[in-house]
């Protein structure tokens, strides 16, 4: 993921390229504006296995009508490649708040913005097994950075800019806001503008940070740590925390974010870690859930990931409530209904003379039951006698 110090950004995404798989063919490469992206990345190779993540959260689980569509998801990052094969079409204009003059976003220089619209939204590819969480989704791309994942090369932004983006995002009428960076601080600025999308009715999702420590707590990573905000820790193939996933409060939720596959510019793939990655499938899944009910506002979507998630094993300090579950996150009936209010209980009037006769027959009843068995006595006792004292007499009450 991308972190913000003193108003300026660092990049700490890392990725292994591979190699030797078939080619995935490019459409157009898009076009950066002159004098962009002068040491732009070629772009990843093409990978066609099912990647564990998908296999993890299973996506096609969901109802094939529930795609996102309808829904739009900013990426505030490094721009998007909009000429990718599996995001081809998914991509609006958007806007790059970087460089001066009115620029589209629809361009990525370090693949770091493109790997994470793919998660969202990437389309279905054949013979390819990845695809994006919410592949009916849009993007809108916002550019904020060009710094290399691994150089660290490249323009910075300063926290006007960030405040800015989450603002135009907001303005564009995104309802879902991907912000896969950090600060570790609280920046009015930044702050204010949180509140202004989320006055929109924007859900906002947001990156909990790979500054994990070994001794002592993490610091606390904004905007994560703001009210509303869903933020995102990362864990691995085996269930377990990403072992530079910040741990604190302000981890609402977890998502794959080790070795997970993205795309990257101009054609291809990558393996990608980072809470980046993970903040992705978060936003993947609550593009989803706004399409199926877009009725919810923000902060019930954010409920209903939450109260969805699959639990985790480990404390919520690293994995929030746990990882995100994109089929019962759409399909789950909660229960947020108020029980239903009984009527209240009315006196009811008693009439004495009806009472006095149904006490009367009731003794009346009772007599009748006695005296019926005492004759029912009365008469066995007569018919054994009936019997036993004829033999007796024959017998002259001799013992047999």
């Amino acid at each position: 993921m991308m972190t913000v110090r003193t108003g300026r950004w660092t990049a700490a995404a890392a990725g292994v390229l591979l190699a030797g798989l078939p080619t995935m063919a490019p459409t157009a490469v898009a076009v950066p504006p002159a004098g962009m992206c002068q040491n732009a990345e070629a772009g990843g190779t093409p990978v066609s296995k099912l990647p564990w993540a998908q296999t993890w959260l299973a996506p096609d689980r969901v109802p094939p009508q529930v795609t996102g569509r309808g829904v739009t998801v900013a990426v505030i990052d490094s721009g998007v490649d909009a000429d990718h094969p599996q995001l081809n079409g998914a991509v609006l204009p958007g806007r790059d708040l970087l460089t001066p003059g009115d620029l589209r976003a629809n361009f990525d220089c370090v693949s770091h913005g493109t790997a994470v619209a793919s998660i969202i939204a990437a389309r279905p590819v054949l013979g390819i097994g990845f695809r994006g969480i919410a592949p009916g989704a849009r993007i809108l791309p916002i550019r904020v950075s060009e710094r290399d994942a691994s150089e660290q090369t490249g323009e910075a932004v300063d926290v006007a800019v960030f405040a800015g983006a989450i603002r135009y995002a907001a303005d564009a009428g995104a309802s879902v806001i991907n912000i896969s960076l950090s600060m570790y601080a609280d920046l009015k600025p930044v702050r204010d503008a949180v509140r202004y999308a989320q006055r929109h009715n924007a859900l906002i999702v947001a990156a909990a940070g790979n500054a994990h420590a070994q001794q002592g707590p993490d610091p606390v990573t904004y905007p994560a740590a703001y009210p509303g905000v869903v933020g995102v820790g990362a864990i691995t193939i085996d269930g377990n925390r990403l072992s530079n996933s910040q741990v604190g409060s302000y981890v609402d939720i977890s998502a794959p974010g080790g070795g997970v596959l993205a795309a990257t510019r101009v054609s291809g793939h990558r393996y990608y870690d980072g809470t980046s990655f993970a903040a992705a499938f978060v936003s993947g899944t609550a593009a989803l859930v706004r399409s199926a009910d877009p009725q919810l506002s923000a902060s019930e979507v954010a409920n209903r990931l939450i109260a969805t998630a699959t639990p985790a094993p480990g404390p919520a300090d690293q994995y929030g409530a746990g990882v995100v579950n994109p089929y019962r996150a759409v399909q789950d009936v909660l229960a947020t209904a108020k029980p239903a209010v009984l009527p209240r209980v009315r006196p009811v009037k008693v009439d004495a003379a009806a009472e006095r006769r149904t006490a009367a027959w009731n003794a009346a009843g009772q007599d009748g039951h006695r005296i019926a068995l005492f004759a029912g006595v009365f008469a066995g006792l007569v018919l054994i006698a009936a019997f036993v004292v004829p033999l007796g007499r024959r017998r002259s009450w001799r013992a047999s």
